[in-house]
């Protein structure tokens, strides 16, 4: 068995944790937090991205060691655990909400209006908060969203921002803060287009013009990049950039912009049954099919699955799209020399970290190699 993963076994076992977790590598974690500090360009702090890390304890380890009480945030009762949480949080939507979802939120007495800055995509979503803004009688603090490449909405160019700032005098209780840019198309783009690294600065030249519309003082939050590209902006006409899942490393941030990062969150779960595994019908199809590689020699079944993870221990596990998934025991193929029994635990790496880190319950925290907490996630979306 990997040394990494025996330890990992080793210290659930220990913990008496015999149902499928996830379980955070602390001390991996740590270790990403200290590239972040020293690859980040010195202009620049950091807003944690709630959704992508949402559990508070481990909101607070990352902000404490960044020394950063930034926040991107989603969803609204994620938002209001963050304020509740973190008294002194800043707090900027990272998708525009519906007019009603924000009423809802600000008519409630304990809701702190004055740390949420809300993100405008239209000039039609910038009469609906001002007219919200006027029907509350408060004060409301927004940014607009700009597109530089991504074209999923925002404002397309800079003569629209132009238009709205102009028509912001209407709305007298509103107050601009500045603007979120999201250029997560940059690392995707191919060579034969610029690459990546030409739509990294395509994308900030961009995001260059839009500032450039706004006054003096609506330049407090000039918000730009995700986990991906973040450590790789350098000058430019940001003050922020936003991270979250790259602290943990799921899979689908294996990217050249996080080289050095170490996945810090697998899902832990145990091997029901090991088996010579059959198809449903005469076993002749089942021995036609292994000898075609079309099926594998042996597997397990796990407890769990059909999670938006990829297998990492044992080595070799697979699905089988014979068999399908399941969210009770999905059935894995293993290679024919695999040493595995039931009870040992299979270990997949999560492709990304929203929505994954708060399937299974509380978060069990490893640290030299050994269980040492269990972190409560925050409300699903």
């Amino acid at each position: 068995m990997s040394a990494y993963f025996a330890t990992l076994s080793e210290a659930l076992k220990k913990a008496g944790i015999f149902q499928p977790c996830l379980l955070l590598d602390r001390d991996r974690l740590d270790s990403n937090i200290a590239l972040v500090k020293a690859r980040l360009d010195p202009g620049l702090a950091v807003r944690l991205v709630d959704k992508s890390l949402a559990c508070l304890p481990l909101l607070s380890h990352i902000g404490k060691a960044l020394g950063t009480d930034r926040f991107m945030t989603f969803h609204p009762p994620i938002s209001e655990a963050v304020l509740k949480a973190f008294p002194d949080a800043d707090l900027l939507y990272g998708k525009p909400m519906p007019v009603g979802a924000a009423r809802a939120m600000l008519s409630k007495g304990e809701v702190d209006r004055t740390r949420i800055c809300w993100l405008i995509d239209t000039r039609e979503r910038l009469a609906e908060y001002g007219s919200l803004a006027a029907e509350l009688d408060v004060d409301l603090r927004i940014a607009f969203e700009i597109d530089v490449g991504l074209h999923r909405g925002g404002f397309p160019d800079p003569a629209a921002l132009s238009q709205a700032l102009k028509g912001l005098s209407a709305h007298k209780r509103l107050r601009c803060e500045g603007v979120m840019a999201y250029e997560a198309h940059a690392p995707h783009i191919p060579g034969l287009f610029g690459g990546p690294a030409r739509a990294l600065t395509r994308a900030s030249e961009r995001a260059a013009t839009f500032v450039a519309c706004l006054g003096a003082g609506e330049r407090g939050i000039l918000n730009i990049g995700g986990s991906k590209t973040a450590l790789l902006h350098r000058g430019g006409m940001a003050n922020e950039v936003s991270m979250g899942s790259a602290f943990v490393l799921p899979r689908d941030f294996d990217t050249p912009g996080l080289d050095g990062f170490q996945p810090a969150a697998f899902i832990a779960t145990p091997i029901l049954k090991v088996v010579e595994p059959m198809l449903p019908g005469p076993p002749a199809v089942s021995r036609l099919l292994r000898a075609l590689g079309r099926f594998p020699r042996k597997g397990c079944y796990l407890y769990g699955g059909k999670w938006m993870a990829e297998p990492a221990f044992p080595r070799g596990m697979t699905t089988n799209g014979l068999l399908g998934l399941s969210s009770n025991q999905q059935f894995m193929g293993l290679p024919s020399d695999a040493v595995a029994r039931p009870g040992d635990y299979a270990f997949l790496r999560p492709t990304q970290s929203e929505a994954v880190l708060q399937q299974l319950g509380p978060i069990a925290v490893l640290s030299g190699g050994k269980i040492v907490d269990r972190w409560p996630v925050l409300p699903m979306m």
